[in-house]
């Protein structure tokens, strides 16, 4: 692990706010997932962010749903080979079409900052794989819904135009009448 200062004050509270975040029931849905897409249990008796750190499983989590996509795996212990696994990692998985909002930076999981967001990541690794053709593995979470675009013809919306808002219900709620913003009291 890194060397750096505790938070403290609204660093703190951030950290805190993470940690709040953390879900063991989703982690250990996202472990068995992942097992069983590589084939191989996390060692035993390590914790789910430490058994993820060096990146390794998560290059042979990849290179199964997209073979080849991670071409060398760094099995070495050294920092910045273990990080460029997680970045190889993230871009392979941007590639295979999960969006960026739902990405983690590389520090998130190897100085454990925010390892809910690496779980959030494995989960929306497992709504594109089934969209993906062919994909008959394991399920992780819901399904990612297909879109479903509407066409309108041009009679349609005039007819929306010729709807008086007043048909929708009634405007006898909230009104201006008895407001005082900025006026003084009168006794």
């Amino acid at each position: 692990m890194s060397f750096r200062a505790r938070p403290s004050g609204l660093n703190a509270t951030i950290a805190a706010k993470i940690a709040g975040k953390r879900d063991p029931q989703k982690e250990a849905e996202a472990q068995a997932w992942i097992e069983e897409l590589i084939g191989e249990k996390f060692p035993e008796g390590v914790a789910y962010e430490d058994a993820l750190k060096d990146g390794v499983i998560l290059c042979k989590l990849i290179n199964v749903l997209v073979p080849g996509s991670v071409k060398r795996i760094n099995a070495q212990k050294m920092p910045f080979k273990q990080m460029e696994n997680i970045g190889n990692f993230l871009t392979a998985v941007q590639g295979y079409g999960v969006p960026a909002s739902d990405l983690f930076q590389t520090v998130d999981l190897y100085e454990r900052r925010n390892i809910p967001a690496v779980t959030q990541c494995f989960f929306a690794m497992g709504r594109v794989a089934q969209t993906k053709p062919g994909y008959d593995g394991p399920i992780i979470g819901p399904r990612q819904a297909a879109r479903n675009e509407r066409e309108f013809s041009e009679e349609q919306l005039r007819q929306g135009e010729a709807v008086i808002s007043l048909q929708y219900g009634s405007n006898k709620g909230a009104t201006q009448a008895g407001q005082n913003f900025g006026l003084t009291r009168h006794m």
